[in-house]
């Protein structure tokens, strides 16, 4: 049978008092106490009114607070009974002999503040799962995402002066001089676009943006290839379109150079399967994770990303494409909901510290020309939260002059990057492995 302990939610009295006691004994002990703690913090109620008024003081910083400020400040608010008249004041610097721990009594505050906000998440988790006007999966999501929120604003905030930012700025230097890496992200495969941006930075959001039949998905799976195949790194490809099969049997012929066509029809010579082998042998090694979910709904998204990055370690996600994304809120117009995708899918590269990169289809507009950011498709918000939009364009073959083939040359243009230049490279696409490859190696 639970004690009456267990019914009484975490406190701790002398903890709170501590600290009130040592921020009226030294004002200055206010700036480290706030880097925890703020009056919502304190179980007393009494403890709480306290603190707001040292709050409010320091704000106006116009009077330090002591026993006598803080009780005027109580008195004009009107809460000086709700925190227990000038007595329980006075009787605060008596707990403690100085202000030498309060960052100690600050934590101690901020400890059991969070166990009270762990135990409402659980019970209001615990009442919404016998609510079933709720889908699962979204009280699931509204868990995590409070979850995640308490381990955000719980982060005390400092500062680090020069002397101690440049020894270990130059010690990652030394690092990376030792490493010889050329990028300090996740390296695209193309040494050109890779120059340009560094490979795909952590905590930021990439958009590659084409007309349809581009080549998008075959730009991205190529590059999410040689990060697992080649790189080892793991990573994960959320696929709206095109079945996990569909995509797997795309892997097997641009990484054995044998085209789709004859993989379907089966129609293989005996060096084919050969190929074929040795390939499939490199992709079933690979860090390599695909999500096959048409109609994915955002909320699921979120949850399977912090799965994938949790339980393997994922260092990139792509995703095909954002505007097959459904929005958790189908109430609100459609550009208000591509909005919130976006914002979603930044705020998730920040909250997993890792890049992501979504596939964007662009205005009809663009057709035939060499797109800009105004056409990106359904919503302003895309462009504005993005840290990096690249697009592609080429001649399609059925653009071409008659009697001549196009020769697959295709522009990739970083039309915006937050931390880097703008500018174009050449890249070519081999459309019988729907893979595309630098510049140099076309003949390859």
């Amino acid at each position: 049978m639970p004690s009456l302990r267990d019914k009484v939610p975490p406190h701790n009295d002398e903890a709170e008092q501590a600290a009130l006691g040592a921020i009226l004994l030294d004002n200055d002990a206010i700036d480290t106490a706030l880097q925890y703690i703020n009056a919502s913090d304190f179980y007393a109620t009494a403890n709480q009114k306290v603190f707001q008024a040292i709050l409010n003081l320091y704000n106006q910083g116009r009077q330090k607070a002591d026993i006598i400020t803080v009780v005027a400040e109580l008195r004009q608010m009107g809460d000086l009974d709700a925190a227990g008249g000038p007595a329980h004041v006075a009787s605060l610097t008596n707990v403690v002999p100085s202000s030498a721990n309060i960052d100690h009594y600050a934590k101690l505050v901020q400890d059991c503040s969070l166990r009270r906000a762990m135990l409402r998440v659980s019970s209001e988790m615990n009442t919404n799962s016998f609510d079933e006007s709720k889908e699962s999966r979204m009280i699931l999501e509204e868990a995590q995402q409070r979850i995640f929120e308490l381990g955000e604003n719980r982060q005390a905030f400092s500062f680090k002066s020069t002397k101690e930012l440049v020894p270990a700025a130059i010690e990652m230097v030394e690092k990376l001089y030792h490493l010889k890496e050329a990028y300090t992200g996740i390296p695209s495969g193309f040494d050109d676009l890779d120059t340009l941006t560094s490979g795909f930075q952590n905590s930021e959001l990439a958009i590659i943006g084409a007309r349809p039949s581009m080549g998008k998905t075959a730009l991205a799976l190529t590059m999410a290839s040689h990060i697992t195949i080649k790189r080892k790194i793991p990573a994960a490809f959320f696929s709206l379109e095109m079945s996990d099969m569909a995509l797997c049997l795309r892997l097997i012929s641009s990484e054995a150079r044998i085209e789709s066509e004859k993989i379907r029809s089966g129609l293989l010579t005996p060096r084919d399967f050969g190929s074929i082998t040795e390939a499939a042998g490199r992709i079933y090694e690979a860090p390599f994770y695909i999500v096959d979910t048409p109609g994915m709904k955002l909320l699921d998204l979120r949850s399977q990303a912090r799965r994938l990055r949790s339980q393997h370690g994922v260092k990139i996600i792509f995703v095909d494409y954002l505007t097959l994304i459904t929005s958790d809120n189908r109430e609100i117009p459609r550009h208000e909901q591509i909005a919130e995708i976006s914002r979603s899918l930044k705020g998730l590269a920040r909250e997993l510290d890792i890049p992501v990169v979504a596939l964007s289809q662009l205005r009809r507009d663009a057709e035939g020309k060499q797109p800009n950011l105004a056409d990106i498709r359904e919503s302003g918000s895309i462009e504005q939260d993005a840290d990096l939009v690249i697009f592609l364009h080429r001649e399609r073959e059925s653009d071409a002059k008659p009697g001549k083939e196009t020769d697959g040359k295709t522009e990739l243009i970083i039309a915006k990057q937050r931390n880097g230049p703008v500018g174009k490279i050449d890249i070519t696409f081999l459309p019988r492995y729907a893979k595309f490859v630098p510049l140099s190696r076309e003949r390859q």
